[in-house]
């Protein structure tokens, strides 16, 4: 792929197509594992055990894929973006195996790791190889062939859930992933021949090393406080205490690193910041509504999982809809207004299902989680290109990566805020197994999510201003 195609017609028939295809099936694989395992959580819980431990099936995945995200960067930087994916696709298949064979809840939280760390390759992959062969005003256009398979996962992934669960056949959530992570493979190796603009990296590991033992640390001491331990104990100050003096450790080291994980001098940048800050804030509500809605609905006026499932695809499905779009808009009225416009719906739709939670209805969580996903889709897509089209080749990873791990990182302490929060009035209740309780629980989880989502909204109003003709003629290389 080379920079004299970059005229050509984008579609799946183009000279291009055969690697936009692969890319959509790679995504796909992320889009579905994001919706397909939510709906199934209680039937996982009965054969397994410990509710208080399902937060984990979705953080320890989420950790792995935050804290890989700019390894798998930087590499991609060096050996280029196909040995990168191609070894995501092997991890998360691998993975995904693993989960389906799982005896035990942490034995499955353990095998989650393992998929996590392939997601967190295929994901910003799939970003970067669309930023490196194709122009700004043509990702516009590609934006929708990607928001497609989001669009057709939402549906398929909750409904497949919902149907394995109430089969007691949630091991087939992880079976469905092999035969895409093949077909993903084979069409990758035989369609993408990428050229290399080759640059020789060194790979901060003791950043890496910090930064996982940091979000570890503070991850654990979230969901295990008050539930494996007192909030009040040696435990907790060891994780939080580990946790905090880790990531300390972690900016000092990266402010001399010759070639740091996350490099902070990019965050010094304001559009970096800004986008980056706002994409913690919608990785956080995306994993938070999707990971809890369906048991709020399941736990409190027990509907099938297929239905709370459906319910929450409705999120999953305005996020495609309106990131299809996403490319006019911002194209005619800038990145920054765009994403204002997005995370003002965002903020009204995440205050509305905090207002109505306390009366449990999958038909208004629905209409709510709808409108919540069309607004993270008007948010999500051009604060990534945004950062994208302000750098070049030889930062494009490093710079899709900061906005990946942000996002992911933003999901996976959400997961654990939102649980913390979650089990603690479970604790102070009758228990996962009361109504009411569940309810109460939800209730204040939905009202973390309308804060977070307040505070997203006060972030992205400190993009810097754009303009349409800073970007309509970029390229993509």
């Amino acid at each position: 792929m080379t920079a004299s195609i970059d005229r050509a017609s984008v579609g799946l028939r183009s000279e291009r197509g055969p690697v936009l295809g692969a890319l959509m099936l790679s995504t796909g694989l992320i889009a579905i594992d994001a919706t397909i395992l939510a709906t199934a959580v209680p039937s996982i819980v009965r054969e397994l055990g410990s509710y208080q431990q399902f937060p984990w099936l979705f953080s320890v995945y989420l950790l792995a894929q935050a804290v890989s995200v700019p390894i798998y960067s930087r590499f991609a930087d060096t050996v280029g973006r196909k040995p990168i994916i191609l070894l995501g696709i092997a991890l998360f298949l691998l993975g995904s195996i693993l989960c389906g064979l799982a005896w035990s809840m942490p034995a499955l939280i353990a095998f989650r790791l393992i998929q996590g760390l392939g997601a967190g390759a295929v994901a910003p992959m799939s970003m970067t190889i669309v930023g490196d062969i194709y122009t700004v005003a043509e990702r516009a256009k590609v934006q929708g062939y990607i928001a497609s398979v989001w669009a057709i996962s939402s549906v398929v992934g909750p409904a497949l859930g919902g149907i394995f669960a109430q089969l007691d056949a949630w091991r087939w959530i992880f079976w469905v992933n092999v035969p895409l992570c093949l077909i993903a493979g084979w069409m990758l190796l035989r369609r993408y021949h990428e050229q290399k603009q080759t640059q020789r990296h060194r790979i901060d590991y003791a950043g890496a090393a910090l930064l996982t033992v940091g979000l570890t640390g503070i991850i654990l001491g979230m969901l295990e406080g008050g539930n494996a331990w007192a909030w009040i104990s040696l435990p907790s100050a060891l994780c939080f205490g580990v946790g905090i003096l880790s990531l300390l450790a972690f900016g000092f080291v990266e402010r001399r690193a010759a070639e740091p994980i996350v490099d902070l001098r990019l965050a010094a940048r304001p559009l970096i910041l800004s986008t980056t800050i706002v994409s913690l804030g919608i990785g956080a509500l995306m994993t938070g509504v999707t990971s809890f809605a369906p048991a709020y609905l399941e736990g409190s006026i027990g509907i099938a999982p297929l239905l709370s499932g459906l319910a929450v695809a409705a999120l999953t499905l305005g996020w495609p809809i309106s990131a299809a779009n996403a490319g006019r808009l911002y194209l005619r009225i800038g990145f920054r207004r765009t994403t204002l416009v997005g995370m003002t719906i965002t903020t009204v739709a995440a205050v509305a299902l905090a207002i109505v939670s306390p009366w449990p209805n999958p038909f208004s969580v629905a209409a709510i989680a709808f409108v919540l996903g069309f607004g993270l889709g008007w948010s999500a897509a051009p604060t990534l290109i945004a950062a994208q089209a302000s750098v070049g080749w030889g930062e494009r990873g490093a710079v899709t990566g900061m906005n990946a791990f942000a996002r992911s990182a933003g999901s996976a302490v959400g997961v654990a805020v939102f649980g913390a929060i979650s089990n603690a009035v479970i604790a102070q209740g009758a228990g996962p197994g009361d109504p009411a309780t569940i309810v109460s629980a939800s209730v204040w989880v939905f009202v973390g999510a309308a804060v977070v989502a307040v505070l997203t909204l006060l972030a992205a109003l400190f993009m810097p201003r754009d303009t349409v003709e800073e970007h309509s003629g970029e390229a993509g290389v």
